[in-house]
């Protein structure tokens, strides 16, 4: 069983030796253990760093992408290189390598798709009161939109089967956490969470600009998600905060309109007949959009599996070429010095 730990990496050159450094080559159950760096257009020398340090991959984009396309770059890669199992982790070191191993036996058990170290935030002391209420309230929204029980669920350190990675596709441009575990929730893949220790990291993130910026980024990735995966449900509670008030209008304007015709009232219904009837009309429209936004979905869903078996085929046949050439390669050391061309026999 071959394992890749990929590392998606900006400007990361004074950390970037000591990350590879940590990661274990020898892990119970795994054959072989491979590094896998993702320069994300770095402009310092991160790549040599890395290669220098031992890694066995490196790729590189030519401009910044952004932590998403990193991500899916590596996911792409590393399936390409015949990984059995995926492991992604920082290049900033917040993540220790010797959590490797703990990380991926519930995948190597064949017990687990996914696997998503969790950090511990409420213990965790260089993070404040706030952050850490904020992480709290964000992961209790993301685990029912995942209809997950993940306790951290922007953990960037993660373990993919090659099922789960084959599955694996990121849309948004942000940040791929959150977006990966609420499509591993709605695909019904098994996730386990494993309690970690992390390393102080003194630098601000480079991902957002400030608590307040990542919440607001997040939380139009949760909501853009879950009506993906979840649209006549999303349509639905939309329809019903128009209903339900234009039916309590309607209610009163036929009750105007009876109580005129048996107790001579005054009351004016035109108002509430009005705002009730266009309030009902807005319901019925947005529920008949989210009727079409499920049938959308049922085509996205075949065409998911076409991706999935395409990628599939296409990591089949990378293997493919490489046993090959591995067989010609052993052929051609082993091979009779009579069959070489230019040998003994052929001067005959």
């Amino acid at each position: 069983m071959k394992l890749i730990v990929q590392i998606p990496a900006l400007n990361e050159r004074d950390t970037i030796a000591t990350v590879i450094a940590g990661i274990p080559r020898r892990i119970p159950g795994i054959s072989r253990v491979e590094v896998l760096i993702i320069d994300d257009g770095s402009s310092d020398d991160t790549a040599a760093v890395a290669l220098r340090a031992g890694a066995d991959h490196v790729v590189r984009h030519t401009a910044n992408k952004g932590l998403a396309t990193a991500y899916q770059t590596g996911i792409d890669t590393a399936l390409r290189l015949g990984a059995d199992v995926i492991v992604n982790t920082d290049a900033d070191n917040q993540y220790p390598g010797d959590e490797i191993p703990r990380l991926v036996a519930p995948i190597v058990a064949g017990a687990a798709d996914i696997v998503i170290g969790d950090r511990q935030v409420q213990s965790l002391e260089h993070f404040s009161p706030l952050k850490r209420a904020l992480q709290k309230l964000g992961s209790s929204v993301v685990r029912w939109a995942s209809e997950t029980d993940v306790p951290d669920t922007v953990s960037g350190f993660r373990a993919l089967s090659r099922e789960a990675a084959l599955r694996t596709f990121v849309t948004t441009d942000f940040s791929y956490t959150v977006e990966n575990l609420i499509q591993a929730g709605k695909r019904r893949l098994t996730i386990q969470a494993v309690p970690i220790r992390t390393n102080y990291v003194e630098r601000p993130s480079r991902l957002h600009r400030g608590n307040w910026n990542f919440i607001k980024r997040q939380a139009a990735i949760i909501a853009r998600t879950y009506a993906t995966y979840e649209p006549l449900k999303v349509f639905s509670y939309i329809a019903a905060a128009f209903f339900v008030p234009g039916v309590l209008l309607l209610g009163r304007a036929a009750y105007v309109f009876i109580g005129r015709r048996v107790t001579d009232l005054t009351a004016d219904n035109v108002q509430a007949l009005l705002v009730g009837s266009i309030l009902v009309l807005m319901a019925l429209i947005t529920f008949l959009i989210g009727l079409l936004a499920d049938r959308v979905g049922g085509v996205r869903r075949v065409q998911e599996e076409i991706l999935y078996r395409v990628r599939t085929m296409q990591v089949d046949d990378e293997a493919w070429r490489r046993a090959m050439n591995a067989r010609l390669d052993a052929l051609e050391q082993h091979a009779p010095q009579s069959a070489v061309v230019g040998g003994p026999e052929a001067e005959r």
